[in-house]
């Protein structure tokens, strides 16, 4: 239901008109704590929403660096192809004309483990290149708060604290109150 509420929402306030609208983007990490970020990301959604109606939120993943990103689809499709390898029981070292290393032996006798620790053990690495730890948030494409430099995630006080100081400075000149000479 929260996730329908969140996309609804975003479609909602995507298809609005934009003029005066301030749009917010909040970027959080994938890997092990998607699910938790995710879930923040939809209470915080919530919360401000109904605070600050005519704020557009949105919410994506922060990715890692392009290296990363590719060193883990290697590892993926290496890992696929070695698990490969080890069921049909050809033997890479063989074309190379090398004896096989005592553990390509192993992992021929037992496969079932071997595929199952080259599984686990490239999952482990890719899960490590690809999470960041990060939960940054932008207001109109200026940062605001970065889990990065922080450290921790932002209490929904310190948010709406945030969000309060951006308004009161970018407040349009023609609602100001003016003041003669």
């Amino acid at each position: 239901m929260n996730l329908l509420y969140m996309f609804l929402s975003l479609y909602c306030a995507a298809s609005a008109d934009n003029s005066g609208i301030k749009k917010m983007k909040m970027q959080f990490a994938t890997g092990p704590l998607l699910k938790f970020q995710i879930w923040v990301f939809e209470e915080y959604m919530q919360a401000l929403y109904q605070r600050y109606p005519d704020i557009r939120i949105e919410g994506e993943n922060y990715l890692p660096l392009p290296l990363y990103r590719h060193v883990a689809s290697f590892l993926s499709m290496f890992k696929l192809a070695l698990i490969g390898l080890i069921i049909i029981g050809k033997d890479p070292f063989a074309l190379c004309g090398m004896q096989a290393p005592g553990i390509w032996v192993w992992g021929q006798e037992n496969k079932i483990y071997a595929c199952m620790m080259v599984f686990f053990f490239s999952n482990m690495i890719e899960n490590q290149c690809m999470s960041t730890g990060a939960f940054e948030i932008t207001l109109n494409d200026v940062p605001v708060w970065s889990k990065l430099e922080s450290g921790h995630l932002p209490s929904m006080q310190q948010l709406v604290q945030i969000l309060e100081n951006e308004m009161k400075m970018n407040v349009p000149m023609d609602t100001l109150p003016h003041h003669r000479s």
